[in-house]
């Protein structure tokens, strides 16, 4: 889109926004009729209108910088969360705002054709106290929840543990344990501490391998550089292996030169090393125990809609057929497209990528997410004719600084080997 009229887009969405914020500025004032103090009721209507405007602004101002060689900073995603707070909480206060005064639209006409009307009154009822309190209790329960995901969701992290049995799994290697993360994203965290707790959870699962499915970085290098030593101390017996993942290649963000953008991800390459992890660039690797092995197969970023780099035929070189083996695929649409109906038996798929949007329901039953619009397996355990695909939540976040509903999340899978009837 050209710079005039990706400008115009954004001129339309700030009159949209200024609209709503005249709109709920204009509830507020309905609200605040008869409070007997003055300075309170302009620090509620004038209060609102400064900082909602200002969110609008400020947010819309840093847009233009997104595409810079430091890309999209933890300050831009906090003026993002805000944005999209403010904008989520006034079209629920509009909702009901709007209903009330749809309610004394009709009234009025109906008064007036039925001949009701009594002069001298307005045309319109005034609005009644009580809409405008419903429309503030219910716009606190999405300003409310965005900011618990901002504050403390995006770093409650959950250990999700699964057990999966294989006909084909070596006897050596029942009950083996295998701990994912997935999609870290360094370049958004802004609680060292807190992200620590789940480092400190992912060690204390104590599980055979360790295994990493990509996006280590929002854009650069230089993001994961802070985290070196405390990702590092991840270890398992049998290895760290990590791959790459869409965001690693720096596609998202304006680089100097083409030069400049290769020796980033050199430097990316370089840092899985610092970390211990052994980067799988479609290679395979074997394991061993007891005397029997499995293949581990690691592959570059293959997406429907993103970066297609992966080779799978060239990853598999060297693996026995017959081999019990396991994929690491930073998107599941590469399962999808290329791994579940392969004429070469892969047992265990593992993914990230979908972040399960960050936001959706999980509980008593229900799971939703609005990712599920735009991939067929989003988060959790997939089974087709027992091939298995593991999407993982992700340990990190981007863009929205925050999670709610769908937690950080750090994957333990035991392999279990299936015993005849």
């Amino acid at each position: 889109m050209h710079a005039s009229g990706l400008f115009r887009v954004f001129f339309i969405f700030a009159a949209i926004t200024l609209l709503m914020d005249w709109y709920v500025f204009n509830g507020l004032r309905s609200l605040t009729n008869d409070w007997q103090s003055r300075p309170a009721r302009a620090v509620v209507i004038w209060g609102f209108l400064i900082i909602s405007v200002s969110v609008t602004v400020v947010f819309l101002l840093g847009i233009g910088s997104f595409k810079s060689s430091r890309g999209m900073t933890p300050f831009h995603e906090w003026m993002l969360s805000l944005f999209l707070t403010f904008f989520i909480t006034k079209v629920a206060f509009i909702i009901v705002l709007s209903l009330g005064d749809l309610g004394r639209f009709i009234y009025g006409i109906v008064n007036n054709v039925s001949g009701k009307q009594i002069a001298g009154q307005p045309y319109f009822p005034e609005r009644r106290k009580f809409i405008s309190e419903l429309a503030i209790l219910v716009a606190a329960i999405p300003f409310t929840s965005f900011f618990y995901a901002m504050i403390r969701g995006k770093y409650d992290y959950k250990v999700h543990r699964h057990t999966v049995y294989f006909d084909e799994l070596p006897e050596a290697f029942d009950g083996f344990t295998i701990t994912q993360l997935s999609d870290i994203h360094s370049g958004s965290f802004d609680n060292v501490d807190a992200m620590q707790r789940g480092i400190d959870l992912a060690k204390a699962q104590k599980s055979d391998l360790f295994v990493f499915t990509g996006d280590l970085v929002n854009n650069a290098a230089w993001e994961i550089e802070p985290y070196i030593d405390r990702f590092g101390q991840i270890k398992a017996p049998y290895g760290q292996f990590s791959i790459l993942g869409n965001h690693d290649y720096g596609d998202y963000v304006e680089w100097d030169s083409l030069q400049a953008k290769a020796a980033n991800l050199q430097k990316l390459k370089e840092h899985h090393a610092d970390l211990g992890y052994r980067l799988l660039l479609d290679e395979n690797v074997v394991l061993e125990k007891g005397g029997q092995k499995i293949s581990l197969i690691g592959i570059q970023n293959w997406g429907r809609g993103f970066v297609q780099i992966g080779d799978l035929k060239k990853a598999m070189q060297g693996v026995d057929k017959d081999a019990f083996k396991i994929l690491l695929s930073h998107d599941p649409t590469h399962w999808e497209e290329q791994v579940r109906f392969n004429p070469t038996d892969i047992h265990l798929t593992l993914s990230g990528h979908t972040h399960g949007a960050q936001f959706g329901i999980e509980a008593a039953g229900i799971r939703w997410s609005p990712v599920k619009y735009r991939y067929l397996d989003w988060a959790g355990l997939i089974n087709e004719k027992n091939r298995y695909l593991y999407v993982n939540r992700g340990f990190g976040f981007l863009a929205f600084s925050g999670r709610l509903g769908i937690w950080p999340e750090i994957t333990v899978i035991t392999l279990k080997k299936k015993r005849a009837a």
